[in-house]
């Protein structure tokens, strides 16, 4: 009789989700659920509609000047949201 290697759980999950093209889904999921946390509960009321289309996060701010403040602070957005999700998942931030 043969043994076979036994692997964790946590070894097997990110592998077969590599291997299923699930992985990249998973951590836009991810970074588009940890914006809130990111830039504070307030700038999280003022948040409408997020999306990641071709590496780019595209997030609707209601209030004009804070807007206008989020614009600039966009590669600060960047490198603190990809840093949540321990990844370079997004290469830009689209504010509008």
């Amino acid at each position: 009789m043969k043994r076979r290697e036994v692997k964790s759980i946590g070894e097997l999950l990110p592998q077969f989700l590599r291997e299923e093209g699930l992985e990249t889904p998973l951590l836009q999921k991810r970074l588009l659920d940890s914006w809130e946390s990111v830039v504070g509960p307030s700038v999280g009321r003022y948040t409408g509609n997020k999306y990641i289309s071709d590496q780019v996060l595209h997030v609707k701010i209601l209030n004009p000047a804070l807007r206008q403040d989020l614009s600039m602070m966009r590669s600060q957005l960047l490198k603190r949201l990809n840093e949540a999700v321990g990844a370079s998942i997004i290469v830009d931030v689209r504010i509008y």
